[in-house]
C-alpha cells in the first residue's frame, strides 16, 4: 500500500475482480415450476358476482341468490339501480345495497345475475348503465344469470337471450321464442341460467356456485341448508 495507508490500485483492482467473478458466478435457487408460473388467477380464485336490484325487486330471490353465493365463498356486490341504495322488494321487504350501479361500470364480474319480481324487472330493463353491463357480459362470454320475470323482461326485451334455451315465470313464459325447456326449473344453456320463480331460486343459485366452481361445491353449500332430497 501506499505510505499514507491509502491501498494501492492493485489492491482495488483485486477487489473489483472479485466482486465480478462472485456476482458471475452467483446462480438463484431456481423455484419450482408451479411457482415460476405462478398466476394470481387461480382455480380456487375468489369468484365475483353483480346482483343488481331495484324497487319491486322479488326479495326471496334475490336473498336466495345473494345468501347461496356468498355461502359458496363469492365476492357478491349487490347494486342498486335506484336513485338511493335502500330499494322496497314487491312485498315490501326493504334491501339495502352495497353500492350503487353507477359505481361498477368499470368492473368485470365473473357472473350478473337478475333477480325477477314486478315492477323490479322493468326497472332493471329501464337501467341503461345495467344494460351496458350485460352486453359486455355476454360479449366477453361470461355468466349471466335471470330469474322469474327477468329472462323476459330484462333479456329478451334487450335482445340478449336470442336463440337460447331458457325459461322464465310461467306468467312470462309463453313470450319466449322456444317453448320445449319452459317448464324446466332451473335451464343452462351456455354462459346463460334461467330459472322460474321463488320456489326456484335455491335450485338456480346452487347451479350458478356448480358453474362457476364444480359441483362439488355446490354440494358443501347445499348439505347445511338441509334440502329435500332429490
Amino acid at each position: 500500500g501506499h505510505g499514507d495507508g491509502r491501498p494501492s490500485m492493485r489492491v482495488w483492482a483485486l477487489c473489483i475482480t472479485c466482486l465480478v467473478s462472485s456476482a458471475l458466478a452467483f446462480r438463484p435457487t431456481q423455484l419450482p415450476a408451479t411457482r415460476r408460473h405462478f398466476s394470481p388467477i387461480m382455480s380456487d380464485a375468489k369468484k365475483t358476482v353483480l346482483v343488481p336490484i331495484a324497487d319491486g325487486s322479488e326479495e326471496i330471490e334475490s336473498v336466495c341468490i345473494i345468501d347461496t353465493l356468498v355461502r359458496a365463498g363469492a365476492e357478491v356486490t349487490v347494486a342498486s339501480v335506484m336513485a338511493a341504495p335502500q330499494v322496497t322488494c314487491s312485498r315490501g321487504v326493504k334491501i339495502v345495497a352495497d353500492t350503487m350501479i353507477g359505481n361498477v361500470l368499470d368492473k368485470e364480474f365473473d357472473a350478473i345475475v337478475l333477480p325477477g319480481g314486478m315492477p323490479g324487472a322493468e326497472n332493471l330493463a329501464k337501467c341503461a348503465p345495467l344494460i351496458e353491463l350485460l352486453q359486455k357480459q355476454a360479449a366477453a362470454k361470461r355468466f349471466t344469470g335471470a330469474i322469474c320475470a327477468a329472462p323476459v323482461v330484462v333479456l329478451s326485451q334487450h335482445k340478449l337471450i336470442e336463440n337460447m334455451k331458457a325459461t322464465a315465470h310461467p306468467g312470462f313464459s309463453d313470450k319466449l321464442p322456444d317453448q320445449g325447456p319452459v317448464s324446466t326449473r332451473v335451464v343452462v344453456d351456455g354462459k346463460m341460467i334461467t330459472s322460474r320463480g321463488p320456489g326456484t331460486a335455491i335450485e338456480f343459485a346452487l347451479k350458478l356456485v356448480e358453474l362457476l366452481y364444480d359441483e362439488a361445491k355446490a354440494k358443501a353449500v347445499a348439505g347445511p341448508m338441509m334440502l329435500p332430497d332429490p
